[in-house]
């Protein structure tokens, strides 16, 4: 070192000042602390709605609070009970009143009525910023502009799949021709050996 700097100390894992090795452990305690991470999300834009899937298994405590350019979402999730919390200042205003929530044991998923129907998103957030946590749900993005043949509204939509979710109620499958059928088919024939 230079004469006249003094020499920065090192703590007991030899970072400087109070500074731990790696993220959730308290540089004072050596401890973790029990600080929140964002959870995994995808999200994907509709013609009235803007729709996010919090991606938490087994999700306890699930708190999402709507405002109007804001969305808040809180939870524990996992056997061990990891907290999460995102905290998403939106593109766009969303109403908060018509916007609405539905947990699974696999994720969250969030609906947000838009405040202007019609209007694309081109991303989430209202920062231009890429976030770790955040992708584009591509295999439910639409681009859906220059559609103009839409039968039933995205709400009807989200509201029947939202009833459809869920696997306590006994669903009714559509019957696939021949699927309980023994009948022995063309593809049922003995495969000469290889040679």
């Amino acid at each position: 070192m230079r004469a006249g700097f003094p020499v920065p100390a090192r703590n007991e894992w030899g970072c400087l000042g109070g500074v731990a090795p790696f993220l959730g452990v308290s540089a004072a305690t050596g401890t973790a602390e029990s600080s929140r991470q964002p959870a995994s999300a995808k999200w994907y834009d509709r013609r009235d709605y803007v729709f996010i899937e919090f991606c938490v298994e087994d999700s306890k405590d699930v708190n999402v609070n709507f405002e109007k350019s804001k969305l808040t979402f809180s939870c524990l999730g996992g056997s061990d009970n990891f907290k999460h919390l995102n905290e998403i200042d939106l593109f766009n205003n969303i109403d908060p009143n018509e916007s609405k929530h539905k947990r699974t044991d696999r994720s969250i998923l969030c609906c947000l009525r838009k405040g202007e129907s019609g209007q694309a998103w081109p991303r989430l957030t209202k920062e231009r910023a890429k976030l770790n946590w955040l992708s584009v749900d591509f295999n439910n993005w639409k681009d859906w502009e220059d559609d103009s043949d839409e039968d039933m509204s995205n709400f009807d939509r989200f509201s029947e799949m939202m009833n459809n979710m869920g696997g306590d109620d006994d669903v009714d499958l559509p019957e696939v021709d021949g699927a309980d059928d023994d009948s022995p088919d063309s593809d049922d024939e003995k495969m000469p050996d290889l040679e």
